[in-house]
């Protein structure tokens, strides 16, 4: 099985998030790409995070950010 290129741009935007810090959100700007601005539309729609253009993590999405990074960390270690 492999993920879509939605997915993909779904999770490259939640890597965008600093989860050590919930009071820290991002902005995704209307001249971004495409697909991080179609990404950011559906993390909100999913309930992610709090605004269609980024916000802030929902209580979910942080922990979707956290087990993403500590994913990536695993698969990056030497």
């Amino acid at each position: 099985m492999s993920m879509s290129s939605e997915i993909v741009a779904e999770l490259n935007t939640l890597m965008l998030y600093n989860v050590t810090n919930p009071q820290e959100g991002i902005k995704v700007h209307k001249d971004a790409e495409q697909s991080r601005i179609d990404a950011a539309r559906r993390l909100h729609e999913k309930g992610l995070v709090t605004q269609a253009d980024g916000g802030y993590l929902t209580n979910l999405g942080r922990e979707a950010a956290e087990h993403l990074q500590m994913a990536h960390t695993i698969l990056t270690s030497a």
